[in-house]
């Protein structure tokens, strides 16, 4: 007797590109030329952002438009923006700006927490508390992100168990979500399999969220042991775009039309039109006025076919 293997999931997709994108990028856009890309994105079934993050200015300039960013797109219907914040300063912000969810985030790693934020995990952690009681009542969902969740530049391995220790800190805050980010591209299958097993053991009611990067080129390996492992949500950056400005050799967000065709030729549910967010990596691409590190907008969709007499034909 045989039988039938349980259709794909859908699978949620988080685009990163207009925060962990830009953030890094030499060329800073204007507020316009944001919300062009945005739209293209818009249009392509996008429609859960992490749309910017309210830092201080001096620290990432690229994002000192915030308000505005938010200002502009909070009534597209449909639409659920994010945005990553520091500290209760920056949650105030994102309050007043309209935001549906605010993202806390801290490093697993004391090195780079220093880095990043200038303070301790426990600092960050302590601050934490303060954003929490903040958003009591307002109808603002809390999520938390864990940078370096895979390995830190200046540490190297991070203990799964440092890692666990903050998970529980979040879910004690009550966050409804809760994203493992492979700040510089260290995360590797096994670890993939390791931290999402312990997580689900140490905070069972709180979903995960896989952020990766391709420093390595295995960025999308890691997406498949994800996928394995039956985790639906999944972060990404338009052509690629983005890495940390505050760790070395963090270039290189999975690209999010590579991801939606990995996940679309698996038969997965998206909602994303890949033709659109290939349109989009490239409007990406002209703003940046540099090709991007994806894939597939260069080449297009698997049956994209090219008319035979383009091509010469071989002699002899």
């Amino acid at each position: 007797m045989s039988s039938s293997a349980a259709p794909p999931k859908p699978i949620h997709v988080t685009e990163v590109g207009l925060r962990d994108g830009l953030q890094n990028e030499p060329v800073v856009l204007t507020t316009e030329q944001k919300l062009s890309l945005a739209r293209a994105l818009v249009d392509a079934g996008v429609r859960e952002f992490e749309v910017t993050s309210f830092v201080s200015p001096r620290a990432v300039p690229a994002l000192a438009d915030a308000a505005d960013m938010v200002a502009a797109l909070r009534d597209t219907p449909g639409l659920h923006l994010s945005a990553l914040v520091p500290n209760v300063r920056g949650a105030e912000r994102a309050l007043e700006a309209g935001v549906d969810s605010v993202v806390l985030f801290v490093s697993a790693s004391e090195r780079h927490n220093a880095k990043n934020v200038n303070r301790s995990v426990a600092e960050s952690l302590e601050g934490f508390a303060q954003v929490a009681r903040l958003l009591e009542g307002s109808g603002v969902a809390l999520r938390g992100a864990i940078a370096t969740a895979f390995g830190c530049p200046f540490e190297g391995n991070v203990p799964v168990a440092a890692v666990d220790t903050i998970a529980r800190r979040f879910a004690d805050l009550g966050a409804t979500h809760l994203s493992l980010g492979d700040t510089t591209g260290m995360a590797t299958p096994p670890l993939v399999t390791e931290r999402v097993t312990r997580l689900r053991e140490a905070v069972p009611g709180l979903p995960l969220t896989l952020h990766f990067h391709n420093t390595r080129g295995i960025g999308l390996a890691n997406v498949m042991q994800g996928l394995a492992l039956g985790v639906d949500r999944y972060e990404s950056s338009i052509g690629g775009l983005g890495g940390c400005p505050f760790a070395p050799g963090a270039s290189g967000n999975i690209a999010s039309e590579d991801l939606a065709y990995l996940l679309l030729e698996m038969g997965h549910d998206t909602g994303l039109d890949l033709e659109g967010l290939i349109k989009a990596s490239r409007l990406a691409s002209k703003l940046m006025g540099r090709p991007l590190p994806a894939q597939v907008s260069k080449a297009g969709p698997r049956l994209a076919l090219s008319a035979c007499d383009s091509v010469p034909t071989a002699q002899g």
